[in-house]
């Protein structure tokens, strides 16, 4: 196993998205990952009915390079057969709430009892502590709805936008995937273990700092979205080619990058001339008249002709793609957002997770597992003879 957490053992008992996506991240780091799932499975395994039953993409991203153990943690024998595997780990990821952990024995302040060394991370909705720690969220409910990430979207009296699946999960997993090394290192150090904990709804007040800092240090409530008419820097805007095709331009720096824009462009007058667009403020008190000029100017050529004229001329400029377009795109390839995996079909490109390590490279390695598939090796690794494995089958404590 390559990576920079190669030989660091990882217990996972998480549904759906953000502890398991903080697991398949460690996982590609070279971890070695235990998944514990309940008889019926994550439930995350139900979006393959999306797919015919024969793929399941988001699950196979969340879940790749992992071993998937089956326990019944209602049956005592499970439970203790957990614990088993945890006392064994250097690190347990979950994102059950409270009253489940608690419930089955799986609380920091229990296992660590036995596993000193363990590096505990609690992935929440509303955080470990909160008076809601118990809530039911998903990151549509503590990412997207109550940290402002939505309101932040919606222009007055419009319709809040739905949000894509595992926008805040993934963001979440990866930075708890960033506490759980910072931990490992302090393990490294001190010998010690500890908890960690990482919430959806934290995590969205963070992406929403610049806002919530502002309402925090100035009492200023976040600007309401803009419409790209009336954009307060109207030169970071999208615009579209004479093909309907939509591009970004990235001035964010008006004044450094309106001369080179007007190189670009030819010095078209009504711009060159114009002194409502002679600087910032001016730009963005005339945005609708300098937005409506510049789609008539911008209209008249294609992207592919627009974009060496932008390069020579230092107009920073990006294409709006789909995630078709996307995953072709040879700079996002270069820039190594594409692996491909071994499936049991034949390899296969998957979606990479967000870190290179050029010191210990990383290389993910296996599928997504089938439900309990590694059951009865997981459990002949740690000790258990057939014997024992059997009573365990009969108690209902495995499938």
């Amino acid at each position: 196993m390559a990576g920079p957490l190669a030989g660091i053992k990882v217990v996972e008992l998480g549904v759906w998205v953000a502890g398991p996506s903080c697991a398949a991240v460690l996982a590609d780091w070279g971890a070695e990952v235990i998944k514990i799932e309940p008889p019926e499975g994550d439930p995350f395994r139900g979006l393959g009915a999306a797919f015919g039953a024969v793929m399941n993409p988001p699950f196979e991203l969340d879940n790749r390079g992992k071993r998937s153990i089956a326990l019944n943690l209602e049956v005592e024998d499970a439970r203790y057969v957990a614990g088993d595997l945890i006392d064994a780990a250097d690190v347990f990821v979950t994102n059950m709430r409270p009253r489940a952990l608690e419930k089955y024995g799986l609380t920091y302040e229990k296992l660590k009892d036995t596993n000193p060394r363990l590096i505990y991370c609690h992935v929440t909705g509303y955080g470990p502590e909160s008076p809601e720690a118990n809530r039911a969220a998903y990151d549509v409910g503590a990412f997207w709805a109550r940290a402002g990430v939505v309101a932040s979207l919606t222009p007055a009296g419009g319709e809040p936008p739905l949000q894509r699946g595992g926008m805040g999960d993934h963001m979440t997993g990866a930075n708890a995937a960033g506490a759980i090394s910072a931990a490992l290192f302090h393990r490294e150090r001190t010998g010690d273990g500890q908890k960690v904990a990482v919430s959806l709804t934290r995590i969205g007040m963070y992406m929403m700092g610049w806002d919530a800092n502002t309402q925090l240090r100035a009492n200023l409530p976040s600007m309401p979205p803009f419409d790209r008419r009336h954009a307060p820097n109207p030169l970071i805007n999208p615009f579209q080619d004479s093909e309907g095709r939509w591009f970004w331009l990235l001035m964010l720096q008006g004044d450094r990058h309106w001369p080179d824009f007007l190189r670009a462009v030819s010095s078209p007058p009504e711009l060159a001339d114009d002194p409502r667009f002679g600087d910032i403020p001016g730009r963005r008190d005339n945005a609708p008249e300098l937005v409506a000029i510049l789609d008539r100017v911008l209209g008249q050529r294609p992207l592919r002709e627009w974009g060496p004229l932008f390069d020579a001329n230092d107009v920073w400029f990006a294409p709006v793609q789909t995630t078709a377009e996307a995953v072709q795109d040879p700079v996002i390839r270069a820039a190594g957002a594409i692996v491909t995996i071994e499936a049991p079909d034949g390899p296969k490109e998957q979606v990479a997770t967000p870190a290179d390590f050029y010191g210990t490279p990383i290389e993910p390695t296996n599928w997504a597992p089938e439900l309990g598939q590694d059951t009865e090796t997981i459990l002949l690794e740690r000790g258990y003879d057939w014997e024992r494995i059997a009573a365990l089958k009969e108690l209902g404590a495995i499938p």
